[in-house]
């Protein structure tokens, strides 16, 4: 265990010691004594980068912003349906080959900087589009810059875990990401408060255009902020044939149970990211498709980052398996709650409170698998291992998720609610093989 000596930011460092109320503030667990003297300065770095991109990713949404931007400029229907699967696959199916060449780099935040300058530009040009063009040719215009988009978010993502798990210690990641999603979701109520107020006067392609130009700058600011991560050289071996070394890896899902475990665990959970658009479309289907559900969707969804966040962190730190059951449990019996409400009782299908408020508590459900899942991947391995288990899990995630995305399409054709039933059931068995995990805390 190591200490580190107060220095002239001392008052960065009470504030790191406040936020992390443990027995030992100072307790440097997972990393080396020369990077827990600069872990003080890097959480906070890390913490106001990750913020402005977790607030450009509510603003460029494709669940919310973009499905209302593409259908705004008339993109056909058949290319909107597959904005949320390509955003989500793109950025994991290439992320076994990004992570081989991670792994040549001695230092690895470059790559996140990367990453985000080029979401940064992919927005900007989905901006460009909503001003400039309309329809098919604007639809399919849209999908290439969200490939690019995807693709560079896929970099973020190897990157990201891995600075993570160099820079801040064990005990600390979680909260770290707890206070992430808790900051951006107040700037989040903020923006969903702006877009309300906005669409009483005429929301118009101005002014879609000027808040994905906005969003697209968000990512810009964090990659200069990330760019000063005091990162120490790290191991570079298992680098040299990317597609090799990419086959290799994959061999982890036959060798290495308690992943195999994990990753079949994952698959289950995508229920809570998966059931999110088709409330939205429940939605307009009961309530129509006026402007003012965008906002009030965002704020939902903002509000329950606010207060759930910290909370599911705090837990994350000291049992992530139970935070993903948890969870899991809340957003599929919140599925299976819709689908009767939606079925059987017709005063509660025309309420207009009951969208805004299911979408609320899938935002906390969803805040409690995303930060228990992304603290297990990381506390269960140590150096090289840990890029290896975030490239080969998000790489078999985002085929499984390609494919339950254009079922879950096809069924939705037929029946949202039933989508949202059968997607919430593969929940509850998620929920069940996440707490037969091992606790990796210890």
């Amino acid at each position: 265990m190591y200490q580190t000596k107060m220095t002239k930011n001392g008052k960065l460092e009470q504030l790191y010691d406040y936020l992390n109320t443990i027995e030992d503030a100072r307790a440097c667990k997972g990393i080396s004594e020369e990077e827990c003297k600069e872990a003080p300065g890097n959480y906070f770095i890390i913490l106001l980068s990750n913020t402005l991109t977790k607030l450009g990713d509510t603003l460029s949404n494709p669940k919310t912003v973009l499905t209302w931007v593409m259908s705004y400029i008339n993109a056909p229907v058949y290319l909107i349906s597959f904005i949320v699967p390509i955003r989500e696959s793109g950025s994991m199916l290439p992320q076994i080959i990004i992570a081989s060449y991670v792994r040549t780099l001695e230092r690895r935040k470059w790559v996140f900087v990367i990453g985000c300058i080029l979401q940064g530009l992919s927005i900007a040009g989905i901006g460009a589009v909503t001003l400039f063009l309309k329809g098919t040719i604007a639809g399919w215009a849209i999908i290439a810059l969200l490939i690019l988009f995807s693709l560079s978010r896929g970099l973020c993502s190897v990157a990201s875990k891995d600075v993570l798990g160099k820079t801040i210690p064990k005990k600390k990641r979680g909260k770290l990401k707890g206070y992430t999603v808790s900051a951006s979701g107040v700037l989040v109520l903020i923006a969903g408060l702006y877009i309300m107020c906005q669409s009483k006067n005429g929301a118009d392609v101005t002014f879609y255009a000027t808040t994905l130009f906005f969003a697209a700058s968000l990512w810009v600011i964090a990659a200069l902020l990330y760019s000063r991560v005091i990162e120490y050289k790290g191991a570079t071996e298992g680098g040299k044939n990317a597609w090799k070394e990419a086959i290799d890896r994959m061999s982890l899902v036959k060798s290495d149970k308690n992943f195999r475990n994990f990753i079949i665990a994952r698959s289950l959970l995508l229920c809570s990211a998966l059931t999110a658009p088709f409330y939205v479309l429940l939605a307009q289907n009961q309530l129509g498709k006026e402007s003012y559900l965008l906002g009030l969707f965002i704020l939902a969804n903002g509000l329950a980052s606010i207060i759930s966040a910290p909370i599911w962190g705090r837990m994350a730190d000291k049992n992530s398996k139970n935070v993903m059951s948890i969870s899991a449990l809340l957003a599929a019996g919140l599925g299976v709650l819709m689908f009767v409400f939606i079925t059987y009782i017709p005063f509660l299908r025309n309420s207009f409170w009951l969208y805004p408020v299911a979408f609320f508590l899938l935002g906390i459900a969803h805040s409690g698998v995303r930060l228990g899942r992304k603290t297990y991947i990381v506390d269960m391995a140590e150096g090289n291992q840990r890029t290896d288990y975030v490239s080969v899990s998000n790489t078999i995630i985002g085929a499984i998720l390609l494919i339950t995305g254009g079922i879950s399409a096809l069924v939705a054709l037929i029946s949202t609610e039933g989508v949202i039933l059968v997607l919430s059931l593969f929940g509850i068995y998620g929920a069940y093989r996440s707490f037969q995990l091992p606790n990796v805390e210890a």
